[in-house]
């Protein structure tokens, strides 16, 4: 009972913070003229959110890093590496996220970081986090609990890593078309990990990763209040890498990574559709979906954008359900 009202306890802060910050922030945007630009490819389908703010992944951003900085002064949370991190990653790529973001909003058009600076700077946070987890202590070995199956990687460990990085925070940001959908499934997703976390005892401050994900979720839920249908803002690349590679870190860190496949797999089909669209192109010249990434294949096969994102939403829990069943219990 003590671990279900930290956890609640945690969601409550993170989401009054959230909201608040959000009554003032986007209001905010509005008065300073951020705002995003209609692609040339949804013209048409998304005309009715021409103008809105972006950079709204700082709802959920700052009020999270606020909360848990509360909570490390009140001696509610320990610090640990561990701990450290997460927030680094989490502060990182959101960093990424912010400059490209910028630069967009200050071009006025829909370029802002080269595909090849932003896959720069993401391998260099990358390179960080893989040193500091190998310094703890940490083996490169695959390990498997919940089958008792241990994979010493040795030298490609590393790799793999950097690529669980960079693969997450990129997936979860070609999700990130439609209202409250990336925000929604990232809710779902650490759910799931805090719960699994909060079962990772071997892991050094496995409790305080957990209510970090638990903080991280009422923010999230308090800006969905903003990016849920209509939405008066979009959370832009800042959010969405940030989302991406630290649900990434906690999975390398509680060693699920496995699990992250699992937990992440509507984010990894709609990276997936686009892979397909554009190998369905170069190879026999021709589109396997409407439109990539999937779910506007289904807005241009008509169906309602609401109705796209709660039936991802469904998916994105059952899968999670699934992967605290695997992570967990089996």
């Amino acid at each position: 009972m003590l671990i279900l009202a930290k956890a609640m306890l945690a969601m409550m802060i993170g989401f009054i913070t959230s909201v608040i910050f959000g009554l003032v922030f986007v209001p905010f945007l509005k008065k300073i003229n951020i705002k995003q630009s209609e692609s040339i490819f949804l013209r048409g389908t998304h005309s009715s959110k021409e103008g809105t703010p972006t950079m709204g992944g700082l709802i959920f951003i700052i009020p999270t890093l606020i909360t848990v900085i509360w909570l490390l002064l009140l001696k509610k949370i320990s610090f640990s590496e561990n701990l450290f991190i997460v927030l680094f990653v989490f502060v990182g790529y959101a960093l990424i996220g912010f400059l490209d973001d910028y630069l967009i909003i200050k071009r006025k058009n829909n370029i802002g970081l080269t595909e090849l600076q932003k896959l720069f700077a993401q391998l260099f946070i990358a390179l960080i986090f893989f040193y500091i987890f190998m310094r703890s202590g940490n083996e490169p070995v695959l390990n498997i609990y919940t089958l008792g199956i241990n994979i010493n990687m040795k030298w490609f460990y590393g790799i793999f890593l950097l690529f669980i990085l960079v693969a997450s925070s990129n997936a979860v940001n070609i999700t990130d078309g439609l209202d409250g959908l990336a925000g929604g499934l990232s809710v779902i997703s650490f759910l799931a990990f805090g719960l699994i976390t909060w079962n990772a005892t071997w892991v050094v401050g496995y409790s305080d990763i957990a209510i970090f994900c638990f903080i991280l979720i009422g923010s999230l839920l308090g800006f969905l209040l903003f990016n849920s249908h209509p939405a008066r803002v979009f959370m832009g690349d800042t959010g969405s890498l940030s989302l991406g590679a630290t649900l990434a870190s906690i999975a390398i860190i509680t060693n699920h990574e496995l699990t992250l496949v699992i937990v992440a797999g509507v984010f990894i089909i709609e990276t997936l559709s686009c892979i397909i669209q554009m190998l369905g192109i170069m190879c026999f010249h021709k589109k396997v979906f409407l439109m990539a990434p999937l779910h506007h294949h289904f807005e241009k096969k008509g169906y309602e954008e609401s109705d796209i994102v709660k039936g991802f939403w469904v998916v994105g829990l059952i899968l999670s359900m699934a992967a605290i069943a695997f992570g967990v219990w089996i």
